[in-house]
């Protein structure tokens, strides 16, 4: 329990450190030893079809994409044994829209909040909330009018956040 209250107070001031900056940055760098700290293991997953890896804590399993998902944009779908949580890869047609375009699209929406422009180890990125849905998203641009979108939930659970900040601050390309 120790070990769990240092992870959380450590992920606190790594997420307010970060999101303190009028564009707030987020590395992974800043979050590996603070898992390291608290013990938090997990594994990077490749995304070879967009050169992208993404790191997620031990017990986030991945799920079996069917046609109609692939069809749908999903590239990759993950839940723990008991289906608490899950966090979903997307490539999105954005019909050619830019970051800021996408960020204006977004806070025009009624059930989307908290749209703000940021980098994740150096990518510009948008990340907004549905909290009707309990969801985390950001949103990467990529070649061709599409989009790398990663979402999360729950968001409304204890700590989610700071989980979901190192899931989503360990988004990198692949070398």
């Amino acid at each position: 329990m120790k070990k769990l209250l240092c992870v959380v107070l450590m992920l606190c001031m790594a997420l307010t450190a970060a999101l303190a900056e009028e564009t707030p940055a987020l590395t992974w760098e800043a979050f590996v030893p603070i898992l390291e700290a608290g013990g938090v293991t997990g594994q990077f997953y490749t995304f070879d079809e967009i050169a992208v890896k993404i790191w997620l804590p031990e017990g986030m399993n991945p799920v079996e994409l069917t046609e109609e998902d692939r069809a749908n944009g999903y590239i990759g779908y993950f839940m723990p044994d008991d289906k608490s949580a899950a966090v979903s890869v997307m490539y999105v047609d954005v019909n050619g829209m830019s970051l800021e375009d996408y960020a204006a699209y977004l806070s025009g929406e009624e059930d989307v909040t908290e749209v703000e422009a940021g980098t994740v180890n150096g990518l510009p990125c948008v990340t907004y909330k549905m909290p009707a849905k309990n969801t985390l998203s950001i949103t990467f641009a990529t070649v061709a009018g599409y989009a790398l979108e990663l979402t999360c939930t729950p968001i409304d659970e204890e700590n989610a956040e700071l989980v979901w900040g190192a899931v989503v601050s360990s988004i990198q390309a692949v070398e």
